[in-house]
């Protein structure tokens, strides 16, 4: 089998033909015959339930209204651009998180992978972005369609990856990329972007699995910080995190696509678990992301915002509108 080129031995994560999740993950379901039915299940009812829009009309923000919003708040702020994309200003810097911003999460085009609501601001309307985040080579998370534009747009804009995406986004036609392993940091001017750990796995295609790194980031730029989960289920790794960052001021944590458990424990959390997260990387405050923009499992649709709301937990939390800003302090 191909030898992963970064192995290191030392590293739990690691492995001779690729990468791993942390000690104590969640696994994988082992697959039985009850298993297959369920994934049939839901495959099933993910075919019924394409282009079911059950959200208010309000839910997403015209572009109009979005670079409105925007353009009015000071140098530190946040705005979603739908699923894990967002746009956050600090210090008048730019930080562009896994731009999924075109119609179809997936190489084939179905109706089962369509946005239900488009990007809050094309590319081609976005303000200047001076460093892209992508967390892992998900279609829902790495688009590649989506990063040709905005490398037309910013080709020097510094992109930061885990292990083993330079050629993709190289070949995007970015001329600044920078891969990293959990807790590398790359120091940029003003700023600085951490790896850190995340509970996923990697895929493009048939015989790529788990051959590319998933991550996280910690952003870093003047005295204030933020952690961006990526992907990523719930597990005892998060404490570690914790343990050796420093307090976050703003955590960006996944709340949805959780159902059904017995095939979605393993890569993603509930609300309930993001909210956990939280605490254990000590977060001031967290937006929730990764739901209301995409059907790619089953719960209800609008169930993730009122569980992840209703968690009884005094950590201040919130989630947005396609669209709107949130103003940093």
């Amino acid at each position: 089998m191909p030898r992963n080129p970064w192995f290191d031995p030392d590293k739990s994560h690691h492995t001779r033909t690729g990468f791993r999740n942390p000690p104590g993950s969640p696994k994988r379901a082992a697959i039985t015959a009850e298993v297959a039915r369920e994934a049939a299940h839901f495959m099933g009812e993910l075919l019924r339930l394409a282009g079911n829009n059950p959200f208010p009309e309000d839910h997403a923000l015209s572009e109009i209204d979005a670079l409105g919003c925007y353009e009015k708040q000071g140098n530190n702020k946040l705005l979603w651009l739908g699923h894990a994309s967002f746009l956050i200003q600090l210090d008048g810097i730019t930080f562009l998180t896994d731009p999924y911003l075109t119609d179809y999460a997936s190489p084939v085009p179905t109706p089962g992978t369509k946005r239900l609501f488009p990007s809050a601001i094309s590319i081609e309307k976005l303000p200047q972005v001076d460093c892209i985040l992508v967390s892992h080579n998900h279609y829902d998370h790495l688009d590649t369609k989506a990063l040709k534009l905005l490398a037309r747009r910013f080709p020097d804009a510094q992109v930061c990856v885990p292990l083993g995406l330079i050629p993709l986004l190289r070949g995007q036609g970015f001329r600044n990329v920078v891969e990293m392993d959990w807790y590398e940091q790359w120091l940029g001017n003003q700023y600085s972007i951490t790896g850190l750990p995340a509970i996923h796995m990697s895929r493009r295609g048939l015989l790529d699995m788990n051959k590319t790194l998933w991550c996280g980031f910690a952003i870093e730029c003047g005295d204030y910080r933020v952690f961006f989960a990526g992907d990523t289920a719930y597990g005892p790794v998060f404490r570690e995190v914790g343990a050796r960052c420093k307090p976050f001021d703003l955590g960006l944590v996944p709340i949805g696509a959780y159902q059904p458990r017995t095939l979605m424990s393993s890569v993603h959390t509930t609300p309930e678990e993001a909210v956990q997260i939280g605490a254990d990387i000590n977060a001031r405050q967290l937006v929730g992301m990764h739901w209301g923009t995409i059907r790619l499992t089953t719960e209800p649709m609008l169930e993730p915002r009122d569980r992840f709301l209703a968690v009884n937990s005094e950590l201040p939390r919130r989630v947005m509108k396609i669209g709107e800003t949130l103003a940093l302090s």
